[in-house]
């Protein structure tokens, strides 16, 4: 479990495809902290690290990973957010993200507004009801908050700090992002989509439980 809270950015390395899947190189000063089989959250999408040295780290990326993020699109060079697991006695600064990636989304448009920047995002369809006007949002890893909604699109509001610490300072019109709901609105919907059981309308008739035994003296 992560915050949305980026700890560092990395580089991309290499991609290299293997048998169903591929494997990613990251180079980052951070690798030098992870120890193997770590968790490290990669743009928001949950990895194991291999092989971590002093200049970076490898994670494989199976078809499931593939196919929901943005991960197997990366180019070499490329930046990517980073975060390691939330430690039980850390303050939690954003919001509960799992790095259980969603979707994707698409950026829409970039827009100055004095030291600020707002970005519209396009969501995919069946994630825009599990969105709500000031809700939380992970978007490539990093905890937002939804700061206006349109059909099919929200906007999010990134302060400077943001903008140079993160991936989002290189994002572009048309750029994909991997996109992360607030868990607390996938459970609602499970729950509702689910339906609620009919109460059981009898009676259920008392167990007779005996004469109890008196305690011993």
């Amino acid at each position: 479990m992560f915050t949305g809270l980026i700890e560092a950015t990395g580089h991309i390395e290499a991609l290299d495809v293997v048998t169903a899947g591929a494997r990613l190189r990251v180079r980052t000063p951070l690798a030098a902290e992870l120890r193997p089989g770590d968790s490290v959250a990669v743009n928001g999408t949950c990895l194991t690290a291999v092989a971590p040295d002093a200049t970076g780290f490898s994670a494989d990326l199976g078809p499931a990973t593939l196919q929901a993020t943005t991960l197997g699109g990366m180019r070499v060079g490329q930046v990517v957010n980073l975060e390691r697991p939330l430690r039980a006695d850390a303050r939690i600064g954003g919001h509960f993200v799992l790095g259980h990636v969603d979707g994707v989304g698409l950026v829409r448009a970039i827009r100055p507004e004095g030291d600020s920047h707002w970005i519209d995002i396009d969501l995919p369809a069946d994630l825009e009801l599990l969105v709500v006007l000031k809700g939380s949002i992970a978007i490539d890893g990093i905890s937002l908050t939804v700061a206006a909604m349109a059909p099919g699109t929200i906007a999010v509001q990134i302060i400077p700090f943001t903008l140079a610490h993160t991936s989002l300072g290189t994002a572009r019109p048309g750029d994909p992002v991997n996109v992360e709901v607030d868990v607390l609105g996938k459970y609602v919907a499970r729950l509702l989509s689910s339906g609620t059981p009919e109460p059981n309308s009898r009676t259920p008739e008392p167990r007779h439980l005996g004469t109890p035994e008196p305690l011993p003296r």
